[in-house]
C-alpha cells in the first residue's frame, strides 16, 4: 500500500474532523439542557406533561436514530406549519438540522439517566438539608442535584461517547464529516475498508480523550470516593 495514499487520506479525514467535532460539542449540551426540561416533566404530578415526556422519551428510545432524522428533514418540511422562519431557519440548513436531530435523540436517553440519578440520592440526605433549614433551591443546588450528577455520570459518559459515534450518521442528511469523506474516498479508490480503518482510528482517539475528560470529571465530583494509599490509611504511632 502506497504510503503517500495513506498520508493524504488521513489528511483529508483529519480536514473533517471539526465538522464531526461540532456536531459533537453543539448537540451534548443542547440535548442536555433538553433532559433537564423533560426529567422535570416526567417527574411533574401533572398528567399532561408527564405523559408528554412518557411519550417523548418512547418515541425517541424506540426508534432507530437514521428513521428519526429523515422524518424530522425530510418529513416535518411537508408541513406548511414548519415553514415558518423560526423553525425554517433550522431544518433549511442540513447541519443544524443535524444537531438538533441528535439533541432531541440523546435528550431522551439523558433524561432517564438523570431521573435514575435524581431517585437515588438518599432521602437522609434531602431530610438533613430540611432539617438545618435549607429553602428548596438550595437544597437543590447543595445536595440534590451534585449528588444526582455523581449517581448518574457513569452512565451518561456512556451516552456520551455514543453521540460522538452517532455523529457518523450525518453524512446521510448531507453533511461532509469523517465517515462520510472515508467512504467517499474508499469508493473513489477501491480501498473502502482501509479508509473506513483511518476514521476508525480517529473515533478511537477522540473517544478515548473524551472518556478521560469524563473520567476525570467524575474523579472531582467524588473525593471522598478516591482511594488514599496506605500510608494515608494507617495512622503513624507516635513513640513518646
Amino acid at each position: 500500500m502506497d504510503s503517500n495514499f495513506l498520508i493524504t487520506t488521513f489528511q483529508q479525514i483529519l480536514n473533517v474532523l471539526p465538522t464531526t467535532l461540532a456536531l459533537f460539542a453543539l448537540s451534548v449540551p443542547i440535548g442536555a439542557v433538553f433532559a433537564v426540561f423533560i426529567l422535570w416533566m416526567r417527574m411533574s404530578a401533572n398528567p399532561i406533561l408527564s405523559g408528554f415526556a412518557k411519550t417523548y422519551i418512547f418515541f425517541f428510545r424506540g426508534t432507530p436514530l437514521l428513521i428519526q432524522m429523515f422524518l424530522i428533514f425530510y418529513g416535518l418540511a411537508q408541513f406548511q406549519f414548519f415553514h415558518l422562519p423560526m423553525f425554517w431557519v433550522i431544518l433549511a440548513n442540513r447541519f443544524w438540522t443535524t444537531v438538533m436531530c441528535l439533541a432531541f435523540c440523546t435528550a431522551a436517553y439523558s433524561a432517564e439517566i438523570f431521573r435514575g440519578g435524581l431517585l437515588a440520592v438518599p432521602s437522609k440526605e434531602i431530610e438533613a438539608g430540611r432539617a438545618i433549614g435549607m429553602s428548596g433551591f438550595k437544597l437543590l443546588r447543595r445536595i440534590v442535584a451534585p449528588s444526582a450528577l455523581r449517581q448518574a455520570l457513569p452512565a451518561y459518559s456512556t451516552e456520551v461517547v455514543l453521540m460522538l459515534k452517532s455523529t457518523s450518521l450525518a453524512g446521510l442528511l448531507g453533511v461532509v464529516e469523517m465517515t462520510g469523506i472515508a467512504q467517499k474516498i474508499g469508493r473513489q479508490t477501491l480501498h473502502e475498508v482501509l479508509t473506513l480503518c483511518l476514521a476508525g482510528i480517529v473515533y478511537l482517539v477522540v473517544g478515548f480523550l473524551i472518556i478521560l475528560l469524563l473520567g476525570w470529571f467524575e474523579r472531582l465530583l467524588s473525593p471522598h470516593l478516591r482511594v488514599m494509599p496506605p500510608s494515608a490509611q494507617t495512622p503513624r504511632t507516635i513513640v513518646g
